[in-house]
């Protein structure tokens, strides 16, 4: 029998569709701007996967912090530990884990993002395995599985043996919401891992090559770009450097439009994304994995979500990335939070790597029995 500590941040990843890069201080901020909360779907496909494995015992929170997901799964076998009032903290969270620790629990599978991992790591380090539902709007740490489904693969299938030292990094949340990504190690977590189901930390590559690189792509971009069509711009480097290419400012760490070469709108929410297509814009989605992680939707863009990407048409994206990059990012993962539309993306997808040229990358997929 495996005892599973279970819990959720109930905001994780409010901040996303909504354009905040982040949640943690901004809650009410997030929710002025018409944000749902998501994290509890997220988990809830998780446990429904593993609602029917008799071999799991479940010790969880009350309420909103992972009672009510249990039971909406269809889980029965679980024990509340740690009851909280109100709306919970980061100090509910350090004191459940602290309960699951105390209580001898086998793991602590939990649903959130960065913040939450570095909750969980402060009151537990490395004296329990820890492994994350992905939740939040960044996750630069190592700690998570690439998606809910997989979750539950690595869930059903731990064992100790399997586990490994996995990074738990700390980002700048107000750096990060200037357009600048400053991160550090927090510090290393042990976490159950199935080879390449476990998302790798975030690397910033900065080789001298790179910026040649980035300046071959979007100069070739420069060259393709329709007249009349929308594109809606992702973040990070490359991206930035064909918009500066284009003439235009760039939002380093947010979401963008420009249409004819001229910016229709910086770093925007989901909403004003969907707004601008609702008026029958044509549009390209124009976007670059994160480095060595390999994720080119659901990490650091959740403006771009299921229903834009729908909208769009998967056929309408377009991915580059640097030749380094690539040769760093074994295959592509995609998260859209809907995972039809994620298996419509097929085996593989075309990765421009540089002027007239383009490599094509392996895309994961979960297997579905």
């Amino acid at each position: 029998m495996k005892h599973i500590g279970f819990l959720i941040n109930p905001v994780a990843g409010m901040g996303g569709a909504v354009g905040l890069k982040g949640t943690d201080g901004n809650v009410e901020e997030a929710r002025r701007r018409g944000a749902s909360p998501l994290a509890k779907n997220r988990a809830r496909s998780t446990l429904a996967l593993l609602s029917h494995d008799k071999n799991l015992d479940f010790f969880t929170c009350s309420g909103a912090m992972g009672e009510d997901a249990l039971r909406e799964a269809g889980i029965q076998k679980y024990q509340v530990l740690y009851h909280f009032t109100g709306e919970s903290s980061a100090l509910d969270t350090r004191q459940a884990a602290q309960t699951f620790l105390k209580d001898g629990v086998d793991l602590i599978l939990f649903c959130g993002g960065d913040g939450t991992a570095r909750d969980i790591f402060d009151a537990v380090g490395r004296n329990l395995p820890i492994l994350g539902i992905p939740a939040g709007v960044k996750m630069f740490s190592a700690v998570f599985a690439i998606d809910p489904i997989t979750a539950a693969e690595i869930v059903a299938g731990y064992r100790k043996e399997s586990l490994r030292d996995s990074e738990v990094m700390d980002v700048d949340e107000e750096a990060y919401r200037a357009g600048e990504l400053k991160t550090r190690l927090h510090g290393i977590a042990r976490t159950p891992a199935l080879e390449g189901k476990v998302q790798l930390p975030k690397q910033i590559f900065e080789e001298s090559d790179e910026e040649r690189a980035k300046g071959e792509i979007a100069r070739f971009f420069h060259e393709i770009m329709i007249p009349d069509v929308l594109y809606i711009i992702g973040a990070g480097t490359t991206t930035e450097a064909i918009a500066r290419e284009l003439g235009m400012n760039k939002t380093l760490l947010g979401v963008d439009a420009v249409k004819n070469g001229k910016t229709i709108a910086l770093d925007i929410d989901e909403k004003t994304l969907w707004t601008l297509l609702e008026q029958g814009e044509e549009a390209k989605i124009l976007i670059s994995p994160i480095g060595a992680q390999g994720f080119i939707l659901g990490r650091g863009n959740q403006q771009i979500s299921a229903r834009i990407v729908r909208r769009v048409g998967i056929g309408n994206i377009i991915v580059v990335a640097t030749p380094h990059k690539l040769r760093e990012t074994p295959q592509i993962y995609v998260d859209t939070g809907d995972p039809v539309l994620d298996a419509e993306f097929g085996d593989t997808v075309l990765v421009v790597s540089g002027y007239r040229m383009a490599q094509r990358k392996r895309i994961y997929h979960v297997e579905r029995g």
